[in-house]
């Protein structure tokens, strides 16, 4: 039993020795998802989902106090819907999943299984939409989507994966705008403040752009083995898809107009950024706001403890909880105390409380920091406001480390043989200057596996030319490898 007891707690590799083989230890050792029988496909277990049910209602909270309302709309998109916006198919085609039957019968038109929902969504705005009093409509739905990816990994690039579209509707191109760039400040507030993730926002370059929008605008994130992740993306879609959908509507000045458009997204690759952006060679380190437990209690086992720890152990869960912190109590016997405590560092649970015979004489116990291991006496009176002090200290130690280690592995470039030699490896991001021509950036991208990963809202003047081919710099664009 000992020796399976520590093949579970221990046996993950290095994040020094290879980071990608770490990251998947740490997904199937905390037990947060599991690969399916369906190829590409994850199941994501207990401890993940309530990882994202945690993400999902902050969220939520934060979509409808900006005045969003959740709906749902078909998994299924018939074929000629898809096709109606050129630039959209094109970008879709090569992840797009079909049904061509029906129970035993052919289909008449072929079916899309949902890869995203504007053409859908579109349709159902054209039926819905007749006059400015309409407008705007502001719909967010929560759904699953299906891309039929080659290369797939846990979290962050499966087939299916879960996901909420926000889909806005509006009068003017200055709403719409106003709107994408609004849900954009809602997901950069959302993931540093939650996941404890600092973020770069900012505009993607025309060919990392969205298929048919007319910009897209873009939060990225940067990992632990310095390579960036997109961790959330809003859409200004002008009036593309309403000229394809015919979504039109009667303006207050008595003329027809098509609307304005946006939408906006994130998934669960999220629960695989928290896990790359805090995780140690122990396992998981969760930010205490999306824990599921933020506190594990773990009662010493000596003596009759079950008459004297166990009770006091329980009494201080309850009182955590009345305050509002989630608490698990783990009081299984066949499992000794150094295992439980590495079982739930494993986990990332944000604080350890261990509490024995010797702690109730002295009215105390010992509370232990996942991310320093910092070992805290405390006592008993007093302690649910202790330990959310605690929980938000942690909070904010875990952002500011993550702020660090990214600003740490910012760099600038000047010349092409500088930012060549920066991007050898996984160097971080590298700022340099952009003429702003897709050739350049294609033949950057070919050379370097690097990318423009987004261009500041508010870009200061070019630093220099171009590092690329040295004619007048445009803008100083964000460069990293990516997931």
């Amino acid at each position: 039993m000992a020796a399976k007891q520590g093949a579970f707690v221990t046996e993950i590799t290095p994040r020094s020795e290879d980071f990608s083989r770490w990251y998947t230890d740490v997904i199937r050792r905390a037990e947060l998802a599991d690969y399916s029988p369906v190829k590409g496909s994850m199941v994501i277990r207990p401890y993940g989902y309530a990882i994202w049910e945690l993400m999902q209602a902050e969220l939520d909270r934060r979509f409808k106090a900006t005045g969003h309302v959740n709906a749902y709309f078909p998994l299924f998109i018939p074929e000629s819907l898809l096709r109606k916006e050129a630039a959209h198919v094109e970008g879709f085609a090569p992840q797009v999943a079909w049904v061509t039957r029906g129970g035993d019968e052919d289909l008449e038109e072929r079916l899309v299984v949902r890869p995203t929902s504007e053409a859908i969504i579109g349709t159902m705005y054209a039926k819905w939409v007749q006059s400015w009093r309409d407008l705007p409509i502001l719909i967010n739905q929560w759904a699953n989507v299906v891309r039929w990816e080659k290369v797939t990994r846990l979290f962050l690039r499966t087939t299916e994966f879960l996901w909420q579209e926000g889909h806005t509707a509006h009068e003017t191109e200055a709403e719409a705008e106003a709107e994408a760039l609004r849900m954009l400040g809602v997901y950069k507030e959302f993931v540093e403040q939650e996941l404890a993730m600092p973020v770069l926002d900012g505009r993607k370059t025309d060919s990392e752009k969205f298929a048919g929008a007319v910009h897209t605008y873009s939060i990225e994130a940067l990992m632990g083995d310095g390579r960036a992740l997109q961790a959330g993306t809003s859409h200004h879609l002008g009036q593309n898809f309403a000229k394809v959908f015919d979504i039109k509507f009667q303006a207050r000045d008595k003329s027809v107009q098509f609307v304005w458009q946006t939408s906006w997204g994130m998934t669960t690759r999220l629960i695989g950024g928290v896990i790359m952006v805090h995780g140690d060679d122990s396992g998981l380190i969760l930010p205490p706001r999306i824990a599921p437990h933020q506190v594990v209690v773990v009662p010493i086992p000596r003596g009759n403890w079950r008459e004297t720890v166990l009770p006091r152990a329980q009494a201080i869960a309850d009182e955590l909880r009345t305050a509002g912190t989630r608490v698990l109590v783990d009081d299984r016997e066949e499992y000794s105390p150094g295992w439980k405590f590495a079982e739930w560092e494993l986990r990332g649970v944000p604080l350890r409380l261990e509490i024995g015979p010797r702690d109730i004489e002295r009215g105390q116990v010992v509370l232990v920091r996942r991310d320093t291991r910092e070992k805290l006496p405390a006592p008993m009176d007093g302690l649910p406001e202790r330990v959310r002090a605690l929980l938000a200290t942690l909070q904010e130690d875990l952002f500011e480390r993550a702020r660090r280690f990214r600003d740490e592995r910012t760099q600038r470039a000047a010349t092409r043989d500088a930012f060549r030699e920066l991007l050898e490896g996984r160097p971080g991001f590298v700022i340099a200057p952009w003429c702003g021509a897709a050739d350049c950036e294609a033949r950057i991208k070919a050379d370097t596996q690097a990318t423009i990963r987004n261009i500041p809202l508010d870009p200061p003047s070019p630093s220099g030319p171009c590092v690329e081919c040295g004619a007048g710099g445009q803008v100083d664009a964000w460069f990293a490898k990516s997931y």
